[in-house]
C-alpha cells in the first residue's frame, strides 16, 4: 500500500500559527457565535476550497489514488502557508455527480484524501468536507474517520431542483445518523436556498424562512451561496440571515478580495475559485491570488482603533 503523503516543513509551522493565534483576543468588536470547534478567533474565517481530483470509477478520472491525495495534500498546505485558516475538501471534479448516495469507491477515496489531509495540517486547522451531490451521510462517515471538524450538507432543509435531479431534504436521517455513530462534535454545516439549484417550489418562502427551517432542524452553521459557482451571494441576504437566526453563516460562493468588505458580517468566508488560476474552479491555486486575498481578509479583519 502506498503511504499517505506527509509533510515535512509545513506542518509544524502551520500548527504554530493556529496555536498561537488561538490565544489573541478576536478582532472583532460584535459577539460571534461559536463555531463548536477549534479555530482562530478572528472574523470572518478564511477558508479554502481543495477541489479533489476525479476519482476512479468517475468519468472524468485519470489519476491514480495516491496522486489524488498527493495534490489535494499540497494544496491544502499551500492554503494555510499562505494565511488561510483551514480547508474544506470536495469531490468537484467527479461531474456529473450522483444524487444521494455515492459508491463506496468515493467514500473510500474521500477517507484517503481527508486522512492525508488531517495528518500534514496537525489536529488545530480547521477541515471540513463535502461530497457532491447530497452524500451528506458519507461525508460524515469520512469525518468521523479522518477527524475532521465539519461537513457541508446540501438539502439538509426544504426540497429543490439541482442539476442531478430533485433532491430532497435530509436534516432528519443525517442527524440520526451523527447521532448513532457518536459523531455529534462533527458539525453540521448547511447551505440554504443553494446554488445551482431551482427554487420555484419554495418561491414563498423567504431567506429569513430558510433559515429558520435550518436552525429549527438542527444545523449547526448555514452557508449562504450565489445561483452557481463563482457567482457572489447578495449581501442583503445575509444581514436577514444574521438577524433571522443566531447561527454561525458563511459565505460559500463569489467572494473576492473586491467584494469580501460586504461580507464583513459572515462568520466564515469560503474561497475556491477565486483563488485557482485565471479564477476557475477547476485550475491549479494561483500564488499571487491566495497572497492578495489574505492580504485584504488580514486588512478587513484588523482592530480598529
Amino acid at each position: 500500500m502506498t503511504p499517505v503523503p506527509t509533510t515535512r516543513g509545513g506542518r509544524s509551522a502551520a500548527v504554530d500559527r493556529h496555536a498561537s493565534s488561538s490565544a489573541r483576543r478576536p478582532s472583532a468588536a460584535v459577539e460571534r457565535p461559536p463555531l463548536g470547534f477549534a479555530a482562530p478567533p478572528e472574523r470572518p474565517l478564511l477558508l479554502g476550497m481543495v477541489h479533489v481530483q476525479a476519482l476512479p470509477g468517475t468519468p472524468f478520472a485519470r489519476l491514480p489514488l495516491p496522486d489524488i491525495v498527493g495534490i489535494a495534500v499540497g494544496e491544502a498546505e499551500m492554503l494555510i502557508k499562505a494565511g488561510f485558516d483551514g480547508v474544506i475538501l470536495e469531490n468537484m471534479h467527479d461531474r456529473p455527480y450522483l444524487k444521494g448516495p455515492v459508491g463506496p469507491e468515493i467514500t473510500a477515496g474521500m477517507t484517503a484524501v481527508a486522512v492525508g489531509v488531517r495528518q500534514a495540517l496537525g489536529p488545530l486547522v480547521p477541515v471540513g468536507i463535502q461530497i457532491l451531490a447530497g452524500a451528506n451521510r458519507e461525508a460524515l462517515a469520512v469525518a468521523l474517520a479522518a477527524g475532521l471538524s465539519f461537513i457541508r450538507a446540501e438539502g439538509f432543509v426544504f426540497a429543490h431542483t439541482a442539476d442531478e435531479g430533485w433532491i430532497e431534504a435530509c436534516a432528519g436521517d443525517l442527524l440520526r445518523e451523527r447521532r448513532r455513530l457518536g459523531a455529534d462534535h462533527i458539525k453540521i454545516w448547511a447551505d440554504i436556498q443553494k446554488k445551482h439549484s431551482a427554487h420555484s417550489v419554495t418561491a414563498d418562502l423567504t431567506i429569513d424562512d430558510w433559515a429558520h427551517g435550518a436552525d429549527f432542524f438542527g444545523a449547526d452553521a448555514l452557508i449562504l451561496t450565489g445561483s452557481r459557482t463563482g457567482v457572489a451571494a447578495d449581501a442583503a441576504q445575509l444581514h436577514e440571515v444574521k438577524q433571522a437566526c443566531s447561527l454561525p453563516v458563511a459565505i460559500g460562493s463569489g467572494l473576492t478580495p473586491d467584494n469580501a468588505h460586504l461580507f464583513m458580517a459572515a462568520d466564515a468566508w469560503i474561497v475556491g475559485s477565486w483563488i485557482k488560476q485565471d479564477g476557475r474552479w477547476e485550475n491549479p491555486l494561483d500564488p499571487a491570488r491566495l497572497r492578495r486575498m489574505v492580504t485584504v481578509a488580514r486588512r478587513l479583519r484588523a482592530p480598529t482603533a
